[in-house]
């Protein structure tokens, strides 16, 4: 298993290295900035997508070593969330912080990126074995959240997008197979947020 780790170790890395390479020889089209914003967004969904499709893929085989990979996953993809805010706070606003401000308050699509890499930051912080044992009982409420930034980041990305909606809707639609296998999951959480019970259907 050791090996497997350090293989899908490596392989989430090729994304970025790709990336910083062909930014490198100048290879990301007219707006090489803009490139590296765009991909290192979408890549961030995908191993979101990636991390939430590991419960679902252990139900449908049978096997536990899927969720072996989600804590790295989950990892990787506050990673590439974190290069994706960075790039448009240096190549886009160039850390003019009360400008910064400003777009986030006047733009929502600006708005809910921000916010789902804020909500992202706990749980990438409290990822480790040793916080999760010291979170008790409040980690799975805690991490339950990422299903909120899953919505937030498929809203942000549908209002970025102007023309061509294919991948927001594809990523859309990925995610909503997703969520229907963690339904019972997604109410329990809720109910417990909420202080009340909601009534489960017995099998």
């Amino acid at each position: 298993m050791r090996f497997y780790k350090i293989s899908v170790f490596i392989l989430c890395l090729l994304p970025i290295s790709l990336l910083l390479y062909f930014f490198y020889i100048d290879e990301l089209g007219a707006n090489p900035f803009e490139t590296l914003t765009r991909q290192s967004g979408e890549w961030s969904l995908r191993f979101l997508l990636l991390t939430l499709a590991m419960t679902p893929l252990k139900v449908i085989l049978k096997q536990s070593w899927p969720l072996k990979f989600r804590r790295m996953l989950g990892v990787y993809t506050f990673f590439y969330a974190s290069i994706h805010l960075l790039t448009y706070i240096w190549f886009d606003q160039f850390f003019d912080w009360p400008e910064i401000w400003l777009d986030i308050v006047k733009r929502p699509f600006i708005t809910m990126g921000v916010l789902s890499w804020f909500i992202l930051l706990p749980l990438a912080v409290t990822s480790t074995k040793a916080m999760k044992k010291r979170s008790g009982r409040y980690w799975k409420k805690l991490h339950q959240f990422v299903y909120l930034v899953g919505v937030l980041v498929l809203l942000h990305y549908f209002m970025l997008v102007k023309a061509d909606y294919w991948w927001p809707v594809l990523y859309a639609v990925i995610f909503i197979v997703l969520m229907t296998f963690r339904f019972k999951a997604i109410q329990q959480g809720i109910s417990h947020l909420f202080w009340f019970k909601i009534p489960l259907r017995q099998e």
